[in-house]
């Protein structure tokens, strides 16, 4: 496991290098690192999140190549604030590994949600992710938004 102020770790960690990958793609975002990030994929990489239809992806065709994860890094991940990643539980075998999670946000106003997943990677040749994968649900994201804390 990589030290890192952005990710609690509650499962099982042995080696695996996709579960690494992983581990460094949330450290990055935390950081707020695109370039680091996206140096994480492959030139090929397709990136789904969520899986399915979303105001992300409308038309669930995933983001493609790094350009495409690029844009959806300006578009997802760019305007927010602070995430923070609690990682439950990780199932990691060969070049894949599938992680149970909340990911927690904020927003420059302060509003808050918690986004709970299942993350899965999986690694090409050269240990970079070629796929990426995260199944969660608008809406039950949407149910956890909490306005700013108001200040006296």
């Amino acid at each position: 496991m990589i030290e890192s102020e952005f990710i609690t770790w509650n499962a099982p960690d042995g080696e695996n290098p996709a579960r690494a990958a992983s581990q460094r793609s949330y450290d990055a975002v935390g950081r707020k690192s695109k370039d680091e990030w996206l140096a994480l994929f492959s030139e090929h990489a397709v990136l789904e999140d969520p899986v399915g239809p979303s105001f992300f992806d409308p038309e669930a065709k995933g983001h493609r190549g790094r350009d495409g994860i690029g844009a959806f890094w300006d578009l997802a991940i760019a305007p927010v604030k602070r995430f923070h990643f609690t990682i439950h539980d990780s199932f990691a075998n060969g070049p894949h590994c599938a992680n149970v999670a909340t990911f927690s946000t904020e927003l420059e106003d302060g509003t808050t949600a918690d986004t709970q997943l299942v993350s899965v990677y999986r690694l090409d040749d050269d240990g970079r992710i070629e796929m990426m994968r995260a199944y969660w649900e608008v809406e039950r994201t949407l149910a956890s938004v909490r306005p700013p804390a108001s200040t006296p």
